[in-house]
């Protein structure tokens, strides 16, 4: 796994390295100016990053979303001395929150969420959620229809409702492969579930499925997208 460090505090930088050696990662790039941090971004992609929020010339969080905008699927891990910056770094996309001094015990959980993470995308069968403190791994055949919900998703299954935090674009790309659609920029559906689809007001759609009883709205430009996409199955 290659590894971004960025952070203004040398201390701070020195025992995070040393953390993630002791979790055999090695491969490591650290960088006490992000605008030094920025330059290598240009020639390098990580597995994950692990940001200063508070650092002068440039936040972590805006360094956060230039990395996300260059490779979406880089994992982003944000530390801190205050915990007044948790909201704004999950919204950013944070995987990881660590309050400085940093524990090791919570770097290797973040560090296994991760690798969690890297195997369900590879191999694309289900979908780590929650209820309460349940763990779940959902089927993705299960799935009616999935929707964002501020910092992470709800997956709608026959029983349950089920949360994880994972961006809707995250999801919609590990099921590109799949009978799924984005028919709002909040909801994707899962198309062999549908029962019937209803055109209503400002030409949207409410669709409706097998077994259970709610149905979701379309945006007006899902709609007409879901309508050229169904055309197209049914040639």
């Amino acid at each position: 796994m290659k590894a971004l460090i960025v952070d203004d505090e040398k201390l701070a930088l020195s025992r995070l390295k040393r953390v993630l050696n002791e979790n055999n990662i090695f491969d490591i790039f650290e960088f006490n100016n992000p605008l030094e941090a920025i330059k290598e971004l240009s020639k390098t992609k990580f597995d994950v990053a692990f940001l200063d929020i508070s650092m002068p010339n440039f936040s972590g969080l805006e360094l956060a979303e230039l990395i996300l905008n260059i490779e979406p699927k880089t994992f982003i891990v944000f530390q801190t001395a205050y915990e007044d910056y948790a909201l704004d770094a999950f919204k950013k996309g944070g995987i990881g929150y660590l309050l400085k001094p940093i524990d090791s015990l919570e770097v290797k959980k973040i560090l296994e969420k991760i690798y969690l993470y890297k195997e369900e995308k590879k191999i694309s069968k289900k979908i780590l959620g929650k209820v309460s403190n349940k763990i779940y791994l959902v089927e993705i055949d299960e799935i009616f229809y999935i929707k964002a919900d501020l910092y992470e998703i709800m997956i709608r299954t026959k029983d349950n409702f089920i949360y994880a935090k994972k961006k809707i674009s995250d999801i919609e790309e590990l099921l590109q492969d799949r009978d799924f659609f984005r028919v709002h920029r909040s909801y994707i559906v899962n198309v062999d579930k549908i029962k019937s689809v209803k055109s209503v007001e400002q030409s949207k759609l409410e669709i409706y499925f097998d077994d259970i009883e709610e149905f979701i709205v379309s945006s007006k430009d899902g709609a007409k997208d879901f309508r050229e996409y169904l055309d197209r199955k049914t040639i």
